[in-house]
């Protein structure tokens, strides 16, 4: 039989599914990315960055593969069993509408399934939330938020008419994201803050497909004016970025290094994220976060 034309994809296939296989059964503990490198058959000084160029061909086809090194030791790589075909099937948009539903109808059940973070799981709507001071207003929110209704309410003692999109809790506070009538932009609302909220009929609200919350990730609140901001890692640090901070709006290696750019739209969750990712990632631009950091690490450090 004639060889058809073309590249042979046998070898790169078995390579990516020996490196699953591994990482399946090094279970929770992870395996170390020179095991991997081994059984990829990887060799030089190269390695490295061909193991994460293979990772990240895993991860586009629905794996959900951590780093879970510790700063300053080897890397180390752990998969998350999930359930990647909704992520194959599914558009990005798709994927955060889906999301978005499963928050609304209180499906935890399907967190397993979507391979969501701690950070973006849905939690229960039941009683177990501490809904306490805001259970009227709160029930309001969630229908308009279900049924697409206009929300009416009073905030900062000002009466609002706004389209709400999402909504989300962290730390015991619910807040909704909706775009006041007549404005461009969405905010996020502090739900305990809000009084005199009414529903309209169902319908009413229009949908702001670009506005829609991507998920519970902080560093999607739109709480500061947009800024994009320039970060560079040492390539095999790359996952721990994308881990802390979610996907880039772009990344492109350069060397030995991978350059992000992130719009930011909470400066203080960003800063929380660089503390946490520490040495592994290092700010390039723009000299306003620079300078902010600077700032409070001298505040901190002199307290």
């Amino acid at each position: 039989m004639a060889k058809t034309r073309g590249r042979d994809q046998r070898g790169p296939m078995e390579r990516l599914v020996k490196i699953a296989a591994y990482l399946k059964l090094a279970g929770e503990q992870g395996a170390p990315a020179d095991k991997l490198i081994e059984i990829a058959g990887f060799e030089g000084e190269y390695a490295q960055r061909l193991l994460t160029r293979e990772l990240g061909h895993l991860i586009k086809q629905g794996w959900q593969i951590d780093s879970i090194g510790e700063p300053g030791t080897q890397a180390r790589y752990r998969m998350v069993t999930v359930d990647n075909r909704l992520r194959v099937a599914l558009t990005p948009a798709q994927q955060r509408a889906l999301q978005r539903a499963v928050l609304l109808a209180d499906r935890d059940d399907l967190v397993q399934r979507l391979g969501l973070p701690d950070s973006e799981r849905p939690p229960s709507m039941g009683a177990d939330l501490p809904l306490a001071g805001h259970d009227e207003q709160l029930a309001e929110v969630l229908r308009a938020v279900r049924f697409g209704c206009l929300l009416r309410y009073r905030y900062n003692g000002s009466a609002r008419v706004a389209h709400p999109q999402a909504v989300r809790t962290q730390h015991g506070k619910w807040y909704l994201l909706a775009r006041e009538d007549g404005a461009v932009e969405p905010k996020v609302y502090v739900v305990a803050r809000m009084s005199d909220v009414h529903a309209d009929e169902a319908h009413t609200a229009a949908s702001d497909p670009e506005a829609q919350h991507p998920g519970l990730h902080p560093m999607t609140w739109l709480i500061d004016p947009p800024v994009n901001v320039v970060l560079r890692a040492a390539t095999p640090y790359a996952p721990d970025v994308r881990r802390w901070l979610g996907p880039p709006m772009q990344e492109s290696a350069e060397g030995e290094e991978t350059e992000f750019v992130y719009r930011v739209t909470h400066r203080a969750a960003l800063r929380d994220r660089l503390y946490q990712l520490g040495t592994r990632v290092r700010v390039v631009g723009p000299d306003e976060i620079r300078t902010e950091l600077i700032e409070e690490l001298t505040t901190v450090a002199g307290s």
